[in-house]
């Protein structure tokens, strides 16, 4: 389903779109190496987290268009569940057989005591890494490419930004545990991953984008209604004006910006 709004997009949308992926596309390889960063790491990028959501608030993005709806949050736990069985399952037969148990060793955790290894587990990953680039990417990014792009772009674009979001991750992974031999494969072996990122990227993009859609029943997100003459449904040649109860009709050429996100909603 393409959720792009008929008509022109606003300039303020192409724009804070842009920005986004800019911004993005820099933070985890500028920032990623500063001291500051690395130290207060789940800090950090709590605090970027809740920017990007104020950000997109200011820009008229709404909890159903981010997909973080409270209504959508038992299907959502579910979907979650259902993508990461596999991947767990598949990290414990690795672990569990001695023939792939060497290619799970990173020198980055390898001396981890289990204070360390708790901090990792339950605060550094979740927070820090998880919930920061499922809001920044999944969730704010995605829905302001939606905005001024048709979804296949805006799933490509999207995609591209997530890859280029790895590189330094990647290349400080190659360096500490030496796979990669020269300049040159380095080079090959950060594209390979960046690459790939951006291809499991964008496989889960239309996982994502179910929790941003409506249910069966019709095709307006609740909290909106498609009104149509006489309460028939929109024929070919019918315009449909959104609203929302107890609201000014809006048009897609008014778009007025409206800001209705609840930090603390979203959370």
């Amino acid at each position: 389903m393409n959720s792009r709004v008929p008509g022109p997009a606003r300039p303020a949308d192409a724009a804070f779109a842009a920005a986004a992926c800019i911004v993005l596309a820099g933070y985890n390889n500028l920032a990623g190496v500063q001291p500051w960063h690395r130290r207060w790491y789940p800090a950090v990028n709590a605090l970027a987290a809740t920017a990007t959501l104020a950000a997109a608030a200011a820009n008229g993005l709404t909890p159903a268009d981010l997909g973080l709806r409270r209504d959508r949050l038992r299907s959502g736990l579910r979907l979650g569940s259902a993508a990461a069985a596999p991947v767990v399952a598949a990290f414990g037969l690795a672990a569990l057989t001695p023939a792939t148990r060497p290619l799970l060793n990173d020198q980055r955790i390898a001396g981890l005591d289990r204070r360390q290894l708790a901090y990792h587990v339950l605060l550094r990953i979740p927070v820090g890494t998880v919930a920061w680039e499922e809001i920044a990417f999944r969730g704010v990014l995605q829905a302001a490419l939606r905005r001024v792009l048709a979804e296949p772009a805006a799933t490509a674009v999207g995609s591209a930004v997530f890859g280029l979001w790895h590189i330094r991750p990647t290349a400080e992974a190659l360096a500490v545990n030496r796979l990669a031999a020269g300049r040159g494969a380095q080079i090959t072996a950060v594209t390979a991953v960046a690459a790939g990122t951006a291809g499991g990227g964008r496989a889960a993009v239309p996982a994502a984008r179910t929790l941003r859609q409506p249910g069966r029943a019709g095709i307006a997100a609740p909290g909106r209604q498609l009104r149509g003459p006489a309460g028939q449904r929109p024929g070919p040649a019918y315009r449909p004006t959104w609203t929302r109860p107890n609201a000014t009709p809006w048009s897609p050429r008014s778009r007025p910006v409206r800001l209705e996100v609840i930090l603390a909603a979203c959370w």
